[in-house]
């Protein structure tokens, strides 16, 4: 079981998908219910379907393929069930952001969208329509592992000793990675401020005099996910969003446009849509970012290369001049090194590293680099020079150099360990029942069978 739990929601919603979808295309499969599970049933076709679809996307057959397919569809089932019963929701801005990435995914596979309509046979706005259920259901799944695991913590001596049970082979191996410093300047900005502030202004007008919103956002917002959606976020509590826009957005009633909102994400209009309670709104947005001028990005490079001059003359240290010109703010008080957000440690894998791998690559450790453009965390445009701080060479996991990942693999197992727990008392407590045809699978859990 805990093989099958490993499965990631994105690989087995893809699948999902693509089954539901196929089965409506086919009607010469002779079907019949291959297992009950409280009021569920799992068709034949649902399987078959699967594993057509996963061999499809190139996942080798084996020889136990039916019953580790059967198997996870009766897990799913068992998630689902108290995922409804615990009322668990799946917002439609949630389904509507999966089915999205997921149209996306499979337009890559076919070539166009005009293929996919041909492959399925129906316009893409049924494809979409058919792909909101499995959609729905994979992130109720999620919710719910997630409601499992929830609260468990892995102390320092936790990490330990599950690192003293690891077999010395069977300890991973961790990638060269890099350690880095940077220091990070944003272009003189009253220029292009001042534009992108007008092109909102002349947006917020057309929506006055009648166009929409969200057919201005599909065309002009630099937020692609939420523009594919006319520029809706869908509901969510107030607070997760920045202040100024939080603020702006609250101040707003159904239908209302806001003036123009400065972010750290560049610049907004904001329109409402709804609130519910005190707190949850559900608003459109039109983000725009400034585009700055070959002179501006001049200006940047030069301060930047008199910053790198004072350093490599010995007039202050890389980690004086972060503090004292850099801004970035995670990192200007840290003598400017970059923590990795995955595990808040200081060392990245290369594929981790964005377009500052393409720099760090030509230096030796200590080094600094000529100034670049970049990107910041919130996608807007920076310049910066780097510091190679380090490279470690690919090694074998130890707790010295390795915490972070020894303490993530320590809470991945207790978590695995909790929900098979779990699935375990749940398939004591449902009733299920598997065709004679299925009872001879190698199930990894003995328990679907009574």
């Amino acid at each position: 079981m805990m093989n099958l739990l490993r499965k990631t929601a994105s690989s087995m919603l893809l699948i999902a998908i693509f089954a539901t979808i196929s089965q409506a295309q086919e009607k010469n499969v002779i079907d019949k219910v291959v297992a009950v599970i409280g009021n569920e049933a799992v068709l034949l076709s649902d399987v078959e379907m699967d594993i057509y679809h996963r061999k499809m996307r190139g996942i080798l057959s084996e020889e136990n393929l039916f019953c580790t397919v059967l198997e996870e569809m009766l897990q799913s089932r068992l998630f689902i069930a108290q995922a409804k019963i615990d009322s668990l929701t799946a917002t439609p801005s949630a389904i509507q952001s999966s089915v999205d990435d997921n149209i996306n995914y499979y337009i890559s596979m076919v070539g166009s969208e005009k293929a996919l309509e041909d492959q399925f046979k129906k316009p893409i706005s049924k494809i979409r329509e058919m792909m909101s259920a499995p959609a729905e259901e994979q992130i109720l799944i999620q919710q719910m592992r997630s409601k499992i695991v929830q609260g468990i913590e892995v102390t320092p001596a936790d990490a330990k000793r599950f690192y003293e049970s690891i077999p010395a082979d069977s300890m991973p191996t961790i990638p060269e990675q890099y350690s880095f410093q940077q220091i990070t300047i944003y272009p003189p900005t009253a220029d292009a401020n001042f534009e992108v502030r007008e092109r909102l202004l002349e947006l917020r007008e057309r929506i006055m005099k009648g166009e929409k919103f969200s057919t201005l956002a599909i065309l002009y917002s630099q937020d692609p996910e939420s523009a594919k959606r006319g520029g809706e976020l869908g509901l969510s509590p107030a607070t997760n969003y920045v202040v100024p826009f939080r603020n702006a957005a609250l101040s707003l009633k159904p239908g209302q446009v806001s003036h123009v909102v400065e972010t750290e994400y560049g610049f907004h209009i904001i329109q409402m849509i709804e609130k519910q309670g005190k707190d949850l709104i559900n608003v459109r947005h039109i983000l725009l970012k400034p585009i700055y001028s070959a002179n501006d990005q001049r200006l940047a490079f030069s301060r930047l290369d008199s910053v790198r001059n004072l350093i490599t003359s010995d007039s202050i240290t890389f980690e004086q001049a972060a503090m004292f010109f850099s801004k970035d703010e995670k990192t200007r008080m840290n003598g400017g090194l970059v923590s990795n957000p995955s595990t808040l440690s200081p060392r990245f894998d290369k594929d981790q590293l964005g377009n500052n791998y393409f720099v760090l690559r030509e230096l030796k450790p200590g080094q600094i680099s000529d100034p670049f453009k970049s990107t910041d965390d919130n996608g807007r445009e920076v310049y910066k020079i780097v510091k190679l701080k380090e490279i470690i060479p690919t090694h074998k996991a130890n707790l010295k150099d390795d915490f972070s990942v020894i303490k993530s693999m320590a809470e991945g197992q207790k978590q695995m360990e909790k929900i098979v727990k779990w699935l375990t008392k749940k398939q004591e407590e449902t009733y299920i029942k598997i065709d004679d045809d299925y009872k001879n699978c190698k199930f990894e859990s003995p328990n679907w069978i009574k």
